[in-house]
């Protein structure tokens, strides 16, 4: 790759390094006048990806930075219109769009493969965030404001009501939110870490629309930002772009905004606090011991803990982890495990959730000798060595998923940035992995990092966090009492005021803003063909598709066979047999052994399930069993013969180590709904349509999770549990070594001869199978309309419509149609005038089903209409082509979002595993891009009825009495 250097007058060059593990090179750039730094990622990736970062650095648990965040999206100079953001979300063809919040970073990052695309959202957000408008009724939306219950009627009662206000409701009833939130105050006595930037419910109402300013003013100007960019957009035209647009504008800023660092304990600190739940169990309690460390800006400090965080925690052989792991002291290994190394300081913290509250200590002095311990009797060489390999397989990895590869590159050096720490050094790892492999031959090095990172450092915090069943009621009660006392000290006038404000307020949610003065991509920029990935079939024992792609030295490995006909028993424990498999001994080898040859020949060992109904019905199902590895080339035999082993001769006799991964998902699972409510709802409100929804929602919905609950608690109960779980283990493993195989490979083509050699080699006296039987599953056709209660202070809703699926005609308009009503009707009442922070409607193709959501709502039974009054909404009003074309623009953009190379490769074997064949796809692109605006109109009509609807919310304990008075089904974990 070229090196070049050339950028804009208005810049200095600084360096440039090119870094061979990642085929990037990293530019570094100051802005002359702001002193503004660029970095740019140069790669011949055509996803380019932008990202203005600003330290932000609050002094109060108020909000102030995150509700910014969301306010400065809310319209500018050039663009003033009410909603920039959203309305170019559905003018785009991004891959990505958002902006985040950190503990002392905001930022604001977007990517696409379109140039014409990319360059309309650069002139967006860089208008957006340094000229943003800040109107005072978009802080009173996104934040806070007091609204009657009824707005115009200044005797109902006064509410709190904002967008932020309502996410971190949700947000802060998450256990695992307080715990972080909760220790981190304590671990940062006097800086802004120890306040919750995100806001803290009871105290966002605090916040003034002049105090928003005033931050805004002070933190969001080029001396305090960091521009980084990725992709093959030269930095010279970028730069172009900043200075014409924004830099040009603005004299360098004298006051700099920094973040202190911790005052230091002399001696550790013990405390206690409680948490929202339903019920006291007696081993409810967290208990969490925490270290404030060094600065992530040194890398030789941030690479060390690090590498003692790998080598204490890592998987089950990890000495620390393995002894919490089979601790009695607790349920499972505390979900705050592990190194913090995103602040300025780095902390790390382990412990313990189900403790009982008087086993604090224990628990505390269980991790204190458990670290003497190791200190003094060292750490196997090869675990050492295992760690390392770790690092370096995931510096090479080219990422994918939910993040573009190169904002994963962006995020990664984003707090060295904004902290003026070497980015460069922090993104090109393999120096420092060669300096600590030279280090870790002295035998003392980990048990002197033990020593002085931990055993010795008194600036320790051990908190113990208990369940409290009144915490709810007095916060609620709270709240009602402080919004009685402002009420009675409003005057006339002032009601008045609330009154007027809420109008206005609704008359700009409504307003029609013109649109045409943003940017936007059309259809004529769509690209006219899906991408074809080249493959090829090799014949052997197992059949091998190999994918040639641009891994950066790793090889992608699947193991991919047949689901055989299941019993029912079978089907039920399924995913956990999937989960399990992984975690288990191998021949003579326990457990624990086998972690250790996992960490060092791969980088890691993974089973799933891959279940989709046919094309032509959606209660007959196609099934597959996936074990897959990644390894570099180097190691590809050695992952090759740890898959066929695993496969072969895993163990079904460890009844204690099942019985600890059963406490470990329980607990995960729990965890989990306050941040995944409005995907569990629908989940459930989808199970009466077809066999595959009902058993998602009965392994992954709500059902699954008092499942995994009930589960857990039988084993503890009687040992026979575990047993009879590891003989249905059995059963399964044995129908599987008989079904059909084949084998999955990507890795680049100029290996493709000798990974294939060594991987047929290793596999070449493995049963190919032959037993054919088909998997499938009872079909469902009900109704549903179930609450279920939990412990949150925000409800989650769904309906689900049953539609057509496969190759059915309206297939196309009913997959338009969920962003044409969140588009024209559904953001703007259920989230702007609702406060949920966020809602939609989006079309289910695997069980068919058409489904609305809501996430972290303040309302109920008044969004369950919303959703109804959205559908006469498409009915009965006027709508237009541009409209349309937003909503045909979403969904191309999601069909067409890139993913990693292997990850690319991978999803084309899948789909044409489950009979979606290109034509197929491309067939169904082209109906969507021909949708009309009188389809959506008929399939909203014919399908969107009371005879189709499936009604579900997720929802607090408090919702009982009006819930079983509007006739719902109660439901409880």
């Amino acid at each position: 790759m070229a090196n070049s250097t050339a950028h804009h007058p208005a810049f200095t060059f600084l360096r440039s390094e090119f870094i061979d593990a990642l085929n990037v090179t990293v530019q570094e750039f100051e802005h002359t006048v702001t002193g503004a730094k660029h970095f740019h990622i140069a790669s011949e990736n055509d996803e380019n990806v932008f990202l203005v970062g600003l330290k932000t650095v609050p002094t109060d648990s108020c909000g102030v930075a995150h509700i910014l965040e969301h306010t400065v999206l809310c319209g500018s100079e050039r663009f003033p219109v009410r909603d920039p953001f959203f309305m170019m979300i559905r003018r785009s063809l991004n891959t990505f769009m958002n902006a985040f919040t950190s503990s002392d970073w905001t930022a604001y990052p977007f990517a696409s493969k379109n140039k014409k695309d990319f360059h309309n959202l650069l002139g967006v957000y860089l208008d957006a965030v340094f000229f943003s408008r800040l109107d005072e009724l978009d802080f009173s939306q996104e934040g806070h404001r007091l609204e009657f219950a009824e707005p115009d009627n200044a005797e109902s009662e006064l509410t709190f009501k904002g967008v932020v206000f309502n996410e971190m409701k949700g947000a802060m009833s998450s256990t695992t939110s307080v715990l972080w939130q909760t220790l981190t105050k304590y671990l940062f006595p006097n800086n802004t870490y120890h306040f919750n930037s995100g806001g803290e419910p009871t105290d966002i109402p605090d916040l003034s629309y002049q105090d928003l300013l005033s931050f805004y003013r002070t933190h969001y100007h080029p001396s305090n930002a960091v521009f980084m960019t990725f992709g093959d957009i030269p930095a010279e035209t970028l730069q172009a772009e900043f200075e014409e647009k924004v830099l040009s504008r603005f004299e360098r800023l004298e006051e700099q905004v920094s973040v202190p660092n911790a005052k230091r304990y002399f001696s550790p600190v013990r405390v206690e606090e409680g948490y929202a739940a339903d019920e006291v169990k007696e081993d409810g309690s967290h208990v969490v011991v925490g270290w404030l460390l060094g600065e992530s800006t040194d890398l030789n400090q941030q690479f060390e803990a690090q590498l003692l965080s790998s080598v204490l925690l890592d998987n089950s052989a990890s000495p620390l982890l393995r002894v919490l792991e089979n601790s009695d002291l607790g349920r499972a290994p505390s979900p705050m495990c592990g190194l913090e190394d995103s602040n300025k300081e780095m902390s790390f913290m382990c412990g313990l959730e189900g403790v009982k509250r008087e086993d604090a200590p224990k628990v505390e002095a269980l991790v204190l000798s458990t670290l003497e311990s190791i200190a003094e009797k060292g750490v196997p060489q090869d675990m050492v060595d295992a760690m390392l390999h770790q690092l370096e397989l995931s510096q090479r990895e080219v990422g994918g998923g939910s993040y573009p590869y190169g904002l994963q590159l962006i995020l990664a050096g984003l707090s060295t940035a904004v902290h003026a720490g070497d980015v460069i050094a922090q993104l090109d790892l393999d120096p420092v992995i060669n300096a600590m492999r030279e280090k870790v031959q002295d035998q003392q090095y980990i048990p002197n990092l033990i020593k002085n990172l931990l055993l010795t450092n008194a600036h320790r915090v051990t908190l113990t966090l208990s369940p409290d069943d009144a915490l709810e009621a007095r916060r609620n009660q709270a709240e009602k009492d402080r919004l009685s006392q402002i009420k009675a000290a409003l005057s006339d006038a002032e009601k008045q005021q609330i009154i007027a404000r809420s109008a206005a307020l609704k008359t700009r949610q409504s307003q029609v803003d013109d649109m045409s003065i943003l940017p936007k991509v059309g259809l004529e920029d769509v690209p006219a063909r899906l991408p074809e990935y080249e493959n090829e079939k090799v014949a052997g024992n197992l059949p091998i598709t190999f994918y040639p792609q641009g891994t950066n030295g790793l090889v992608y490995q699947q193991l991919v066979i047949d689901l055989p006909e299941l019993d029912e028993e079978e089907i039920e424990y399924l995913p956990l047999f999937s989960s399990m498999m992984t975690e288990l001994g191998i021949g003579e080898n326990d457990y624990l052994v086998v972690q250790e040859r996992q960490a060092q020949v791969c980088g890691g060992l993974g089973a799933s399930n891959s279940i989709r109904a046919t094309i032509e019905d959606r209660q007959e199902l196609n099934g597959y069993f996936i074990l897959s590895s990644k390894a570099l080339v180097p190691n590809v035999k050695a992952m090759s013969e740890l898959l066929k082993d695993t496969m072969l001769n895993v163990r079904f006799d460890e009844a204690n180590r099942v019985k600890e991964l059963v406490a470990q998902r329980r607990a995960r699972r729990e965890q989990s709904i306050t941040g995944q409510g409005h995907s569990l709802a629908m989940t459930a409100a989808s199970s009466a349509i077809s066999g595959l929804a009902a058993q998602q929602e009965k392994w992954s919905g709500m059902s699954g999770i008092r499942s995994a609950i009930a589960l857990d608690d039988a084993m503890k109960a009687d040992s026979k549990t575990a047993e009879n779980v590891l003989a249905i283990f059995k059963r399964l493993h044995e129908k599987l070594l008989q079904a059909n195989k084949q084998l999955l490979l990507v890795a680049e083509p100029q290996h493709e001869a000798s990974v294939l050699n060594e991987v047929q080699a290793v596999f070449a006296d493995l049963s190919a199978g032959g037993v054919q039987t088909k998997f499938s599953m009872a079909p469902v056709d009900s109704k549903v309309n179930v609450a279920w209660l939990t412990s949150t202070q925000v409800s989650f809703c769904s309906k689900a419509f049953r539609t057509v699926f496969g190759e059915h005609p309206d297939v196309a308009a009913l997959t338009v149609l969920g962003g044409f009503l969140r588009n024209g009707f559904l953001h703007r009442v259920i989230r702007e005038q609702g406060g949920a922070y966020g809602g939609g409607a989006t079309f289910d193709g695997s069980t068919g089903s058409f489904r609305f959501y809501s996430y972290r709502d303040p309302r109920l039974t008044e969004t369950l209409s919303d959703f109804d009054a959205s559908i006469e909404w498409m009915l009965n009003e006027a709508h237009t082509d541009d409209a349309l074309e937003e909503a045909i623009l979403g969904v191309i953009g999601s069909m067409d979002k890139p993913g990693s190379p292997a990850g690319e490769a991978q999803s084309d074997f899948y789909v044409h595993l489950h009979g979606r064949s290109l034509a197929y796809r491309e067939a169904f692109r082209a109906k969507i891009l021909a949708v009309t605006l009188e389809q959506l109109k008929q399939v909203a009509k014919t399908y969107l009825t009371k005879e189709n609807e499936n009604v579900a919310v997720v929802t607090s304990t408090s919702k009982r009495a009006e819930l079983e008075a509007l006739g719902f089904d109660i439901q409880s974990l």
